[in-house]
């Protein structure tokens, strides 16, 4: 759907500018993280728990520069509902992450990585 792509556009964007402005306070004191698990170790638990009160829960890695980052209790996604059933939730909350996706990239980013950040919702907390 078009609107739900721009509105999911628009979220993102809001959220690399969120993400590389908490970056720069964070890191005002910082030497430069040298290695790129350091940077998303540094998003894991400083800029996440800036974010929504708590360290991100799992981290996992194939060591070829993939990383996931597991939140098994999301904030923004957590009272998400739907009469429409289930599916419908999923799919909203899909939208919902767009911004903290940002958040992510924009932090990296201003570290100096580029990346792709892809948000996946399986279900609900």
């Amino acid at each position: 759907d078009e609107a739900e792509e721009a509105v999911r556009s628009r979220l993102e964007a809001i959220g690399l500018h969120v993400g590389a402005n908490f970056t720069e306070r964070l890191c005002r004191d910082r030497p430069l993280f040298g290695e790129t698990l350091d940077a998303i170790k540094f998003i894991c638990k400083d800029i996440w728990a800036a974010c929504w009160d708590k360290q991100v829960d799992n981290l996992r890695t194939n060591h070829r520069g993939v990383y996931v980052l597991q939140d098994n209790s999301f904030k923004p996604v957590s009272r998400i509902s739907s009469w429409e059933g289930r599916a419908e939730a999923i799919r909203r909350a899909k939208l919902y992450a767009a911004m903290p996706a940002g958040i992510i990239r924009g932090a990296l980013s201003r570290l100096g990585f580029q990346t792709t950040v892809s948000p996946e919702i399986t279900s609900l907390p």
